[in-house]
C-alpha cells in the first residue's frame, strides 16, 4: 500500500486555498478601469465612507427626522437624481438589469414590445435582451434588421398590444457601416402619437453629455455615448456604476406617474437596495452637483495625462528588462466599444513566471496576456506600489 495521507499538511493546503479564494484586495494593472471580475470600479473615499458608516450603524433609510415619522426610502437621492437629470422623479434598484425587468414587467407583461434587432443586446455573465424580455412576461417583436432599423419599420410593428416603445444603448459593441438605427427623437415622436410610453435603457453613457465635471468637455473617446440628461424619453434607464461611477444600482427616472406604478410593485420590494448602497450613491451624486465628479476615480483615472504614465512606465520598464509601447486602457464595464484610452503600457517578453509572481503576490497583481507576452498598464495602479511593482516583474 501507499503511504498514509498527511492530514495535517493536506488540511492546511485546504484552508490555504479557501483563504485566497476569500474577498480580497488586488492590483489591477489590466488597464481596464471599470473591470466586473474586479468589482467594477473604485468608490470615492467619500463614498465609501459613507457605505461603511451606514453598514456600522443605525439611518435614516425610511425615516424623517424632521417630521419624526416613517418615510420614502432613499428620499435625498431620488432629490438628487432629479435635480441632476431633469426628470419628474426617480427609483433605484440593484441593478440596471434589474430597473429593466421591472419595467418591462411591471408596464408590459401580457403585451407586446417592438426593439431594433441591432439592440438585441448581449452582455457579460450571458445576460441576453431577448431572454430578459421573456423572463418578464413581455412578448418581443424584433424590428428591422441587424445594421439597419428605420423609424418606419418601429412604427409598422405597433398593434394594440403593443405596451411601450423601447430603445437599447448597444454599449458594448458598434455596429459599423451600412448601418442605421432610428433616433430617440423619431421614437418619441411615434410614441406620442400612439400614446404609449417610451423607454430607454442607456445602461452606461453620461449624466451629461456636454461633462461640465471635465475640462474642455469629452474626450474623444466618449463620443457618442447618450446624456441622460438630454434624454427625450419617459423613463431612462442607467447603472450606478458604469455611467456614475459610483455603487452597483439600476437608476430609473422619468416621468412620476410610470415611476410610482414600478415603485408601489412588488418585484420593488424585491430588488430594492441596502442602506449602505443608497448611502454610498448619495454621496457619489453629491460629487456631481457639487461640482466635483472628476475626482471619482472612474473619471480621475481616466484623464490621467499619458506623459506622467509613461514617466511611470519607463521607471518600471528600466528596472525589469520590459519596453515601453503605445496601447490603450479601456473604460470596461461593456461601455465605449471600440474605444480606448491612449496609454503608454509595459510589454515583458514570455511572461509566464512574471505573470505568476504577480498573481501570488500580496496582494494580488493582475495584468494582461498578449501573444505569450506580458502586457502591464500603470492607469489604475497607486504610484505607491510602482517600485514594488517593479521587483516582482524582475525577481
Amino acid at each position: 500500500g501507499g503511504e498514509d495521507p498527511d492530514v495535517r499538511a493536506n488540511a492546511m493546503q485546504t484552508a490555504r486555498r479557501l483563504a485566497a479564494s476569500g474577498p480580497r484586495a488586488v492590483v489591477n494593472a489590466t488597464g481596464i478601469l471599470i473591470h466586473t471580475n474586479l468589482g467594477r470600479v473604485p468608490l470615492h473615499p467619500e463614498a465609501a465612507a459613507a457605505m461603511a458608516a451606514a453598514a456600522a450603524g443605525y439611518g435614516n433609510v425610511e425615516f424623517e427626522t424632521a417630521s419624526g415619522t416613517r418615510g420614502g426610502r432613499g428620499g435625498y437621492v431620488r432629490t438628487l437624481l432629479t435635480e441632476l437629470t431633469g426628470a419628474e422623479d426617480a427609483h433605484v434598484l440593484g441593478n440596471n438589469a434589474g430597473a429593466l425587468f421591472a419595467t418591462l414587467n411591471v408596464l408590459a407583461a401580457g403585451r407586446e414590445v417592438p426593439v431594433s434587432r441591432g439592440e438585441l443586446i448581449e452582455i457579460g455573465g450571458s445576460y441576453r435582451l431577448p431572454d430578459l424580455m421573456t423572463a418578464a412576461g413581455v412578448t418581443l417583436v424584433e424590428v428591422g434588421t441587424t445594421n439597419r432599423t428605420r423609424a418606419a419599420d418601429h412604427a409598422s410593428a405597433l398593434t394594440p398590444a403593443t405596451a411601450l416603445l423601447l430603445k437599447v444603448h448597444p454599449s458594448n459593441y458598434e455596429v459599423v457601416g451600412f448601418a442605421e438605427q432610428a433616433s430617440l427623437g423619431d421614437l418619441r415622436d411615434i410614441a406620442d402619437t400612439a400614446n404609449i410610453p417610451l423607454v430607454f435603457d442607456a445602461g452606461s453613457g453620461l449624466l451629461d453629455e456636454a461633462t461640465p465635471w471635465l475640462p474642455g468637455g469629452p474626450p474623444s473617446w466618449l463620443r457618442g455615448e447618450p446624456g441622460i440628461r438630454q434624454s427625450v424619453a419617459d423613463l431612462t434607464l442607467f447603472s450606478g456604476d458604469k455611467l456614475l461611477g459610483g455603487p452597483q444600482a439600476g437608476i430609473v427616472v422619468g416621468r412620476r406617474r410610470l415611476i410610482e406604478r414600478i415603485r408601489t410593485h412588488p418585484i420593488s420590494r424585491a430588488m430594492r437596495v441596502s442602506g449602505p448602497t443608497l448611502a454610498a450613491l448619495a454621496a457619489t451624486l453629491d460629487l456631481y452637483a457639487d461640482g466635483r465628479a472628476a475626482e471619482l476615480p472612474m473619471w480621475a483615472l481616466a484623464t490621467i495625462d499619458p506623459a506622467d504614465l509613461r514617466v511611470r512606465s519607463e521607471a518600471v520598464a528600466k528596472a525589469t528588462g520590459g519596453t515601453v509601447e503605445a496601447g490603450m486602457s479601456m473604460v470596461g464595464g461593456g461601455s465605449t466599444p471600440g474605444r480606448g484610452i491612449p496609454t503608454p503600457v509595459i510589454r515583458l517578453p514570455h511572461g509566464d513566471t512574471a505573470h505568476r509572481r504577480l498573481l501570488d503576490a500580496e496582494p494580488p497583481v493582475l495584468a494582461r496576456r498578449d501573444a505569450g507576452d506580458l502586457v502591464v498598464d500603470l492607469r489604475a495602479v497607486d504610484p505607491a506600489l510602482d517600485t514594488r511593482l517593479a521587483s516582482l516583474l524582475e525577481s
